[in-house]
């Protein structure tokens, strides 16, 4: 017998505050045949180690499948915790290594602990859409920083850094525009933030796809004890494992370890177990670089056919379509010319089946409507060259009927 009644489900204040992954949303419109996608962040599947990891899951389950099965220690599998710490171009305690349900985990996790209703927080300009999804919840005071190709302006930073909890980063290869910061905005950087006491969260997933050459050295080395240090499997072996990590400060890792307690317990510990296993002896020295050569041919790929197709204007890049050249990673940033706005020509691009991101969503203010981001990574050379026409000539309509 059922009981016909109607609940009131009373939501939380910071339920208001979370907001669906506009890429999640844009990637179910142009998930069609026949759409060539620069669209997503996701990794190429032809870099993913199928065979070894078929090996690894036959070894893991045949030698301790019970262990691998069962619950496990919150902090992560400690063989995969001294993998991480050595792998590390800085000395880190193993002690100091959490493993997290990817990356991403360890950004919800420090919003809990960090954040209060009406925190300043800092992030640059523009910057990670999951993390913003992260940290909104929290009802954070989000305060853009300017920033420029070389990464962070540092005067912006300490007019903007006063009673600020973190700064949020991403120095390699960001996502989204793909940009680096220097070594000596590095250097200025590190030292500002110990100049005025502001703790820095690093999120470095991309940071071994250098093309050619190693970007410079993490922050969190410049000043271990004042940074969080954020990383990623996703990138190196396969997002579906779900696997990432944090560097922590041992005076901040009980409360991050109470929160993924309450939160999963544990990352799955097959997941952990197959991960160090296939990452036994020099996999990833062999690996790696397979991801770098495939990434940097699309990017050449994707870089050639803008200069072809796109309209430029030579000294006048209001009526240009311009675009930067990143030295690693999975993304370029471009920008439309004046007048253009990335959403309203999104449907007009799917018509022609390309799609790309609105560069809108990451920033946290003060959106530039002309920007967009453009993954070259899962599109082969043949439908880069396909797909930047397509975009091109949506472009050039829209232009016309301007």
């Amino acid at each position: 017998m059922s009981i016909n009644t109607t609940m009131n489900w009373k939501q939380a204040k910071r339920a208001a505050k979370m907001n669906p992954s506009v890429i999640r949303e844009i990637l179910k419109v142009v998930d069609k045949p026949g759409v060539i996608s620069f669209a997503g962040g996701l990794p190429s599947p032809l870099t993913f180690p199928i065979t070894e990891f078929a090996t690894a899951c036959a070894k893991v389950l045949g030698e301790d499948g019970k262990a691998a099965l069962q619950y496990a220690a919150s902090e992560g599998f400690a063989p995969l915790r001294v993998q991480v710490a050595a792998g590390l171009p800085w000395a880190v305690d193993p002690d100091q290594i959490l493993i997290t349900t990817g990356s991403q985990q360890g950004l919800d996790l420090l919003a809990k602990i960090l954040i209060d209703e009406g925190s300043k927080i800092i992030v640059e300009t523009p910057t990670y859409l999951g993390a913003l999804q992260a940290f909104t919840p929290m009802e954070p005071q989000v305060v853009s920083v300017a920033s420029d190709e070389e990464g962070i302006e540092i005067a912006d930073l300490k007019a903007k850094a006063k009673d600020a909890r973190f700064l949020y980063v991403l120095p390699n290869f960001q996502n989204p525009t793909g940009r680096t910061m220097t070594e000596a905005r590095r250097a200025q950087l590190s030292a500002a933030a110990a100049e005025l006491g502001l703790p820095i969260i690093e999120d470095n997933p991309y940071g071994e796809l250098w093309f050619d050459e190693h970007p410079p050295l993490p922050l969190t080395a410049r000043n271990p004890e004042g940074c969080v240090y954020l990383g990623s499997f996703s990138k190196v072996l396969a997002p579906g494992l779900r696997l990432g990590f944090m560097v922590l400060p041992k005076a901040l890792y009980p409360k991050i370890l109470q929160a993924k307690q309450a939160a999963d317990l544990h990352t799955p510990s097959f997941n952990q177990r197959i991960a160090s296993e296939v990452m036994q002896g020099d996999f990833l020295e062999k690996h790696v670089p397979m991801i770098r050569k495939l990434y940097k041919s699309q990017r050449d790929a994707m870089l050639t056919a803008l200069a072809r197709e796109m309209p430029v204007t030579p000294g006048n890049p209001d009526q240009s379509v311009t675009w930067n050249s990143p030295a690693g990673g999975m993304f370029l940033w471009a920008r439309l010319p004046a007048g253009m706005n990335a959403v309203a020509l999104l449907p007009k691009a799917v018509d022609k089946n390309v799609a790309f991101v609105p560069g809108s969503p990451f920033y946290a203010d003060n959106a530039d409507p002309r920007a967009l981001r453009l993954s070259f990574v899962t599109a082969s050379v043949d439908q880069i060259n396909i797909g930047i026409k397509a975009l091109a000539d949506a472009i050039k309509e829209a232009m016309k009927a301007a």
